[in-house]
């Protein structure tokens, strides 16, 4: 079954494409990217979905689109457990930021109480895609009715030279900014992240359109001078 994917994957391959993806994703060696469209990938994952459900358990995959296949076959599932089970499997073998962050069930907002268990155990792992992925549940589904602060100290306490570990705690706290500006604000100013992060965090949250200019001007006298 694999197999036959694969040539339907290099049959819509597109080389100029290939060589794009390969400039943003330079965590997957270029011989592993097929140069497929998203588009093209999403409609051939409900059809995975249809026909080929042995699919995940096929793992490694050969190349980035068959795990952005599994990404988007991951995405669609309805149950709560079986999401969660199959992420525990799939995560070890992401290996670019790309796979990571177009993961993504809407049905884990469904039980925030026990996602938050499984995203407490991925934070602690020493895989990197593994930590990005929880900081990633952290800011789609606890930064609105279920905002605590005690989320925002999980991300806090990540200690990481990766650079997309950081990004994510970036853009974690510029989207926390954008939501909950006063209760995030005392992370600025007392500088409780790396430079790095605090520098990037601050540019991502002055770059957004979703804080007002004198919350933005406020932030950009709070970067940290190197």
């Amino acid at each position: 079954m694999s197999k036959t994917i694969l040539q339907s994957l290099h049959a819509v391959s597109d080389e100029k494409y290939r060589d794009f993806q390969s400039r943003l994703i330079p965590t997957v060696d270029k011989s592993k990217i097929i140069g497929v469209r998203t588009p093209i990938l999403r409609a051939m994952a409900r059809e995975i979905m249809d026909k080929n459900p042995t699919f995940l358990s096929d793992l490694p995959h050969d190349t980035f689109e068959e795990n952005q296949l599994h990404a988007f076959v991951l995405s669609q599932f309805q149950d709560f457990d079986k999401t969660v089970a199959e992420l525990d499997v799939f995560l070890p073998y992401v290996d670019n930021w790309a796979t990571c962050d177009q993961m993504s069930p809407r049905v884990l907002a469904k039980k925030p109480n026990v996602l938050i268990r499984y995203i407490k155990k991925w934070i602690a792992s020493n895989h990197v895609y593994t930590v990005r992925f929880a900081i990633l549940c952290l800011m789609r589904y606890f930064l609105d009715d279920n905002f605590d602060e005690m989320y925002m100290y999980m991300v806090l306490k990540i200690k990481s030279d990766n650079y997309y570990v950081n990004m994510m705690r970036a853009w974690y706290f510029a989207t926390a900014a954008a939501k909950h500006y006063d209760r995030v604000l005392p992370v600025f100013k007392k500088q409780m992240l790396d430079t790095w992060t605090h520098n990037r965090a601050i540019q991502k949250a002055i770059e957004s359109y979703r804080i007002p200019k004198d919350n933005k001007i406020e932030l950009k006298k709070l970067k940290k001078h190197l």
